[in-house]
């Protein structure tokens, strides 16, 4: 084949893997009891729900991820392959807080233990540990964002 056949076809190649290749979750502005704004990415399908904090290094403490659920549920966490603490808050319906685990650590060995909360939740926020006190974040305190339609 042609060089310039070949730079087309690697360019059209690329051009259809870019379309196909899935979207960054959306991020949103979500606001804490204490007045505090984080930037939470949306994790609402199963392959970024799956994903989380995931081989991250970090996450900055204006940051955050929020677990957009179809239902209610008992829904469990784990932290394999993490590699830093954080803290993980459960949120009804109405986006009240229903439980808090503070200070969860990086998985160390398998099996990795699975956090779930006491009650029912819709949505899980995952912050920087320590955050959730700090900022107000206990059980039956409300936590404001409006998701993307």
């Amino acid at each position: 084949m042609p060089l310039a056949r070949r730079i087309v076809a690697g360019a059209v190649l690329f051009v259809t893997l870019a379309s196909t290749a899935p979207a960054a979750p959306a991020v949103i502005p979500l606001k804490l009891p204490s007045g505090k704004v984080l930037q939470v990415e949306i994790m609402s399908n199963d392959a970024d729900r799956a994903m989380g904090l995931m081989f991250r290094p970090s996450l900055p403490s204006d940051h955050g991820l929020l677990f957009v659920f179809e239902e209610a549920d008992f829904h469990g966490f784990w932290m394999k392959n993490c590699k830093f603490p954080i803290d993980m808050v459960w949120l009804d319906e109405s986006r009240k807080v229903v439980h808090v685990a503070e200070g969860v650590p990086p998985c160390a060995s398998e099996p990795c233990a699975v956090y779930s909360p006491m009650q029912r939740a819709l949505y899980v926020v995952e912050m920087g540990a320590g955050q959730a006190r700090r900022e107000k974040a206990v059980v039956g305190s409300i936590l404001e964002f409006q998701l993307p339609r």
